[in-house]
């Protein structure tokens, strides 16, 4: 195996397809790519992954060479893609020690924007972010603590998925605040980092903050509503601004609703992620080294890691309840909106302000990304505008821990609906592209009354997850009647093979987990059994008791129980 080394910052960059090869995004470049599945899944895609990420047999340096050591083995999720069929090309720069959100902060130099070299690319995944813009590579890996899978992605017009917590093992990457991190992925489109990230889930014993998540929440589908922060900061950028608001009406285009949320416990969270003893843990993740080599590590990595020495752990319990406690106030937000959004960058900066101001100009970088791994939530950045200026604008979509499917739903179709090109290739979008997402397991359930569609209990089926798939008859074997004494009125179906009729039902989608809960609402006499649909197929359905069905009144001729109700005049349902 051929192996290109980009150890220095000077090094010349060369052509492809017209777009610079930045030697500052590389940490090294294989000329003979690792394949190891030529038929799976992800056959024919090849990635890289940022330099924090072990690939056995080379250095993992997290941008400090004199921490640099050689991997012994994949990552756990390196070897997911390597297995899935994706070929492996090389390792990308990183802020170091993944400390910081501009991608300045690398003794291999600064990685530009792909727009504009004169601009910073977004950190610390700085490098997976650029050579996934510029074409190089079709996805990459890169890792989120308080934002650099999303703001490096919003910079340079293309996608950054990070995933709940736990759902990516973290084995085989070094960590920065390892409570919090998450492996994230950069692609082109939604539909390529859906796939990657079908391909790499999966719950790993070894890694002691992998979960199993339920992936099984639906859609939010042609309508939703989407909170917007009541006190917006854009640091003066008037053009990020006027995008944000340009972001706010595609969306609403797409059918969502505008909920303005309180945005102070969020932001109260992200402070405490460099601004209390949660910083300890960043100390911790590297503290043998850095206790004996504090000289090696750039400024201002060296000064934040540092810090985190002069925390007791009485100063971190204190931490962790402020957190708990502006948890507890950000969870009230979800009654009332389904997603978030948010800028994934409030403004962009030149690399030459970064390097004068390098705190006060990266944290604000992460004025809308540090407080989502902290609260447990997952979010995608996807591109959303190209300013006037040239320069890309994104926004990020955040969900509840376990939403991933449909932050990526929705985010392609707002992806799609901006008309933006590839990254920086100018490529147009391909199609929208089903995602293959894992559907939960579900029943199809028939029924026949009060949970039709606009009847009084249809929301004991919507708040379950449950989908409508089809509005269709019985076989003509049923009699239908209207059960006295029932609040809201429902009816009874029996089955009187050859005297009965086609009554109309719908089947829905039940998810099976929430079958039980289902079951636990339906009173005596009302059960469920087997029906028999017009096709001739059988589904779960409503079915009646017989001896409820002595007093009732039967209601057969309607064809059905929206047509019985319907006849009623005020009078008669008095």
């Amino acid at each position: 195996m051929v192996q290109q080394v980009i150890s220095d910052a000077g090094a010349q960059g060369v052509k492809d397809n017209d777009h610079k090869l930045s030697a500052q995004a590389w940490i090294l470049r294989l000329e003979d790519p690792v394949v190891s599945n030529k038929d799976g899944a992800l056959a024919g895609l090849c990635f890289a992954v940022k330099d924090n990420i072990d690939v056995a047999g080379l250095a993992t340096t997290a941008a400090c060479p004199a921490f640099a050591f050689t991997a012994v083995a994949h990552a756990d999720v390196v070897q997911k893609l390597l297995d899935a069929g994706a070929a492996f090309v090389g390792k990308t720069n990183l802020d170091q020690f993944a400390c910081g959100l501009n991608g300045t902060r690398s003794p291999y130099g600064a990685v530009p924007n792909a727009f504009d070299g004169a601009y910073v690319s977004g950190g610390s995944s700085a490098g997976s972010a650029y050579v996934v813009a510029t074409g190089q590579v079709d996805f990459s890996l890169g890792t989120d603590t308080a934002g650099s899978g999303r703001v490096p992605a919003g910079l340079n017009n293309i996608v950054g998925f990070k995933p709940s917590k736990g759902l990516l093992s973290t084995r085989g990457v070094l960590p920065a605040a390892q409570s919090v991190d998450c492996v994230s992925i950069f692609a082109r489109t939604v539909a390529v980092a859906a796939r990657v990230l079908q391909a790499s889930l999966g719950y790993d014993p070894l890694d002691p903050y992998s979960r199993q998540l339920d992936l099984s929440r639906q859609s939010w589908g042609a309508s939703f509503r989407f909170g917007v922060p009541d006190v917006l900061e854009f640091f003066g950028d008037a053009q990020a601004q006027a995008a944000f608001a340009e972001a706010v009406e595609r969306l609403r285009a797409l059918g969502g609703v505008p909920v303005t949320i309180d945005y102070t416990p969020l932001a109260q969270s992200a402070a405490l992620l460099y601004e209390s003893a949660l910083v300890a843990e960043r100390y911790a993740a590297i503290r043998t080294f850095f206790d004996a080599h504090e000289d090696q590590v750039i400024e201002p990595v060296r000064s934040i890691i540092a810090k985190g020495r002069e925390y007791s752990a009485a100063d971190l319990f204190q931490a962790q309840t402020q957190l708990r406690a502006h948890s507890q106030q950000a969870a009230k937000m979800w009654r009332d909106i389904d997603v978030l959004l948010v800028p994934t960058a409030p403004t962009h900066y030149t690399i030459a302000a970064m390097q004068a101001d390098p705190v006060t100009l990266n944290r604000n970088l992460g004025a809308y990304t540090n407080f989502v791994n902290l609260l447990d939530y997952a979010a995608i950045s996807v591109p959303s505008s190209i300013r006037p200026d040239g320069l890309p604008f994104g926004i990020t979509l955040v969900g509840p821990c376990g939403s991933d499917w449909p932050l990526a739903e929705l985010g392609q179709r707002y992806h799609h609906a901006t008309g933006l090109t590839q990254g920086a290739l100018g490529l147009a979008l391909p199609d929208m592209q089903p995602l293959g997402l894992a559907e939960p397991l579900t029943l199809p359930l028939a029924v026949v009354g009060a949970h039709l569609s606009g009847m009084p209990l249809n929301s004991q089926l919507t708040e379950r997850g449950a989908r409508l798939i089809q509005s269709t008859h019985t076989a003509a074997h049923y009699r239908l009647y209207a059960l006295p004494g029932t609040t809201p009125p429902k009816p009874g179906l029996k089955r009187v093979a050859g005297q009965g009729a086609a009554i109309a039902v719908e089947v829905w989608n039940m998810p099976l987990q929430q079958l039980g809960s289902f079951l636990a609402l339906i009173p005596s006499p009302l059960g469920l059994g087997k029906l028999e649909l017009a096709d001739g197929s059988w589904v779960i359905g409503f079915i009646c008791e017989g001896v409820a069905l002595d007093a009732a009144l039967d209601v057969t001729g309607h064809g059905g129980w929206r047509a019985y109700m319907a006849s009623l005049t005020p009078a008669a349902m008095a």
